[in-house]
């Protein structure tokens, strides 16, 4: 039971992580490669949201089916992430709108994952 709970967590660690990558890309890199021009090449690269559409779509599908699997999840839980993911892959297609919607989706996905965290039960300093 311990692997499980140790294996849901790291899902959703790694979601969230994801998602935090994908907001320092949209707010932080346009801001570097003004400064540094040699970032300029990586920051408009097109391949890079796709990629993170990509591998963000079976990782939260992953943490939140394993999730499921322990404990119904909310439907708003559940809307909440597929808004995210929305957000993202249409902000890998949607070149025009990219930012808003990356970030959107990013902060969204993010936010399921935090509250798919909190739901589970955690041991408390007390109980060590």
């Amino acid at each position: 039971m311990k692997t499980s709970s140790a294996a849901h967590a790291a899902c959703d660690a790694s979601a969230i992580g994801l998602s935090m990558l994908c907001l320092a890309h949209c707010l932080l890199l346009p801001v570097l490669a003004a400064l540094l021009p040699a970032l300029g090449t990586w920051a408009q690269a097109e391949w890079v949201h796709p990629v993170f559409a990509a591998i963000a779509a079976p990782l939260a599908g992953t943490a939140l089916w394993r999730a499921h699997r322990h404990r119904p999840l909310p439907p708003a839980l559940v809307a909440l992430a597929l808004l995210g993911l929305t957000g993202l892959v249409a902000g890998a297609v949607l070149h025009a709108l990219e930012t808003p919607l990356t970030v959107t989706g990013s902060l969204l996905l993010a936010s399921a994952h935090v509250w798919n965290w909190r739901r589970r039960p955690h041991a408390t300093c007390a109980n060590g």
